[in-house]
Formats: C-alpha cells, sequence, structure tokens
C-alpha cells in the first residue's frame, strides 16, 4: 500500500540564501557582458568573446537559482519524513523519530555567537520559530550530512534536523496526525442517531 502524501513545505532557510544570492550572480553576468560590449572594440576578438559568453553563462545561473529557489522542501508521509535540497534527498523513517519540540531561531542560534556571514543570514530569520526533530540516529552519515545541508539545520552534534518552515504549527499537525496514522477525512459520516432514524418506515 502507497504511504499517504502530505504537504510540501518550502524550507526557508535555503528560500533566503538563494533569493540573496541570486541576483549577485546574474548581476555580476550582466556586468560582465557590459564590460565586454564595452571593450569589443580595442580587445582582440576572442578576448572580449569569451568575456561575453562567460557572462551570458553566469546570468543563466543566476536565473536559474531564482527558479529554483522554492525547490528546496519537507514532506510528511505515513511511514517517513522527505527532505529535499538542492544537493540532497533524504528519506527519514519515523522508527528514528525521537520527539519533536519548537524554538526560535535566535535562541538555537544566537546571532552573537556566529560568524559575521552567518549572522547576516541568520538575521531575518531570527524571530521565526522552527521545529526541532530529535531522532534516535542519523540515517546516514553525519559528516556527509553536514557537507550537504546547511549549518543552520544543526544546532548541535546530537542526531537531530532544525526545520525552518513557514508555518511550523501546521507542519507539526500534519506530520504528527500522518505519523500517528490519523489523517482526517475530508467526508462527513452520518451520525449513529441519523442512520437509526432513515431505517425508519415513512409514513
Amino acid at each position: 500500500m502507497a504511504s499517504r502524501a502530505g504537504k510540501r513545505y518550502t524550507l526557508l532557510v535555503y528560500k533566503l540564501m538563494i533569493e540573496r544570492w541570486w541576483t549577485a550572480v546574474f548581476a555580476l553576468g550582466l556586468a560582465a557582458n557590459a564590460l565586454a560590449y564595452a571593450f569589443h572594440t580595442t580587445a582582440e576578438t576572442w578576448r572580449w568573446i569569451s568575456l561575453a559568453a562567460i557572462g551570458c553563462i553566469v546570468a543563466v545561473v543566476g536565473l536559474v537559482m531564482f527558479a529554483f529557489r522554492n525547490s528546496a522542501y519537507v514532506q510528511p508521509f505515513s511511514d517517513h519524513l522527505r527532505l529535499v535540497t538542492p544537493f540532497l534527498r533524504l528519506n527519514i523513517s519515523y522508527k528514528r523519530l525521537r520527539r519533536t519540540s519548537s524554538a526560535q531561531m535566535s535562541a538555537l542560534f544566537p546571532p552573537k555567537s556566529l560568524s559575521n556571514w552567518r549572522s547576516e543570514i541568520i538575521e531575518p530569520l531570527a524571530p521565526k520559530t522552527a521545529l526541532v526533530i530529535e531522532l534516535n540516529g542519523f540515517p546516514t552519515s553525519q559528516t556527509v550530512l553536514r557537507f550537504f545541508f546547511s549549518p543552520f539545520f544543526f544546532k548541535d552534534a546530537t542526531p537531530h534536523f532544525v526545520i525552518l518552515v513557514e508555518d511550523w504549527m501546521k507542519f507539526s499537525m500534519e506530520l504528527e496526525s500522518l505519523r500517528a496514522g490519523t489523517v482526517p477525512s475530508t467526508e462527513k459520516k452520518p451520525r449513529g442517531d441519523q442512520s437509526i432514524l432513515s431505517r425508519l418506515p415513512q409514513k
């Protein structure tokens, strides 16, 4: 029997990082093209053409980043939790899940304890609430996970994931309901007394 799938929730850490970077990458591509055009009459042909080609490639990369800014997500299923990032897709069995708790990002990652570039990333996310999913063990090597995942998925060295989405309460409720197999049906069932009355002969 196929497992039921819940809603996909965009991972805000990746969305913010990509939204911060794609404009800079795209602008760099445009600047390279502008520079190539400025020197196309004085520089050797292969030089300005090469610069223009590089500029086009960089600009396209920026547009691709913009298109995929919502591609990182978390999605609960009835038997596992799926984490998808631009670099890795991971399925976490509920057998590994110990408990969940909520906390503000500023409490999990105090800006003053972070390096400058990390504190700049966490600043707009600091007031938001994240769901901390504690595990009895990582589904794969911790070294691999820390290489492919943002450092803002781990508050310390214990087995867990820090999940930051727009509506953490809705995500938490859906996760727990799917995990427990108690997803409510959208169909309205008749009440018991109504079904009995419906069997009585009509006068």
